[in-house]
């Protein structure tokens, strides 16, 4: 428990920024998941709009610190590779 005033309100602010990062992460998360199973579905265009969302989403998280950069644009990349991926299976079919 804190001693001083100061350590106390640090406590509160701590619960709170930590409250809304685990909210912001965990959207993300799904976000995510939304643009991979669509990759599945093989329905591109869907997977194409979510991963715009999530790109934007991811960027914000950025920006206010919630993801580290580098860890934003690994993710970009890895769900941005799975649609090209399947964008050109696709095209292989036809």
């Amino acid at each position: 428990m804190p001693t001083t005033k100061s350590a106390a309100k640090r406590l509160r602010q701590d619960t709170i920024r930590r409250t809304k990062n685990r909210a912001i992460k965990r959207d993300l998360h799904t976000r995510s998941k939304r643009v991979e199973a669509a990759v599945v579905e093989g329905n591109l265009e869907l997977a194409t709009a979510e991963f715009r969302a999530t790109s934007k989403k991811l960027d914000q998280a950025a920006a206010r610190g919630v993801v580290h950069p580098n860890a934003t644009a690994r993710r970009k990349s890895r769900l941005s590779a799975k649609i090209k991926a399947a964008k050109a299976k696709a095209a292989a079919k036809s």
